[in-house]
């Protein structure tokens, strides 16, 4: 077995990517402090086709040399739009009929492998602050809140393994189950 190299991915242009067909997945992120952390979301969501990523509140919006060091030029490639509150951003897309899926440990929380994508559906994920996490108010207005089971001591993953996670269930229910 021999590794590849980058030219043999066979890999989309930036200007390939942006005509090329996206999945039915947003992503927002609430308040999320780690310039890091938004880097890799964007990477995240290029591997995976997101069709946008909203930035909220706090969360900070490229060009931003922390960001680039972990988005490795995915900023260039994925659509992402700033706003000031994350439930205008939530009650904008239900307007459109997108479902609001807040990833949160919560009382009446859907466990991730037990939820169900449907390919015809747009979901928008909410990913919130790394200390605080989603704001409830944002919680109040989810069609649903999912959890990801954790078996350890601790009682988070990061925001951006969190992300790696959701967007890579999501795919391989709506795109690989066939």
């Amino acid at each position: 077995m021999r590794k590849l190299k980058n030219e043999e991915l066979n890999r989309l242009s930036v200007d390939e990517y942006k005509t090329a067909e996206k999945s039915n997945l947003i992503l927002i992120l609430d308040n999320i402090r780690s310039l890091n952390n938004i880097g890799s979301v964007f990477r995240t969501a290029d591997a995976f086709r997101i069709q946008k990523i909203y930035l909220c509140g706090i969360t900070a919006q490229p060009p931003h040399r922390d960001i680039q060091k972990t988005a490795l030029g995915s900023t260039d490639s994925v659509a992402w739009e700033y706003a000031e509150q994350t439930l205008n951003v939530v009650n904008k897309l239900q307007q459109h009929g997108i479902k609001i899926l807040s990833i949160e440990q919560a009382d009446e929380s859907c466990m991730l492998q037990d939820f169900n994508f449907h390919p015809n559906k747009t979901y928008a994920m909410v990913f919130g602050n790394e200390v605080k996490g989603v704001q409830q108010t944002v919680i109040d207005e989810s069609d649903a809140v999912i959890e990801i089971p954790q078996f350890g001591t601790k009682h988070s993953v990061n925001i951006s393994v969190s992300t790696g996670i959701c967007c890579w269930t999501y795919y391989a229910q709506v795109y690989l189950r066939k």
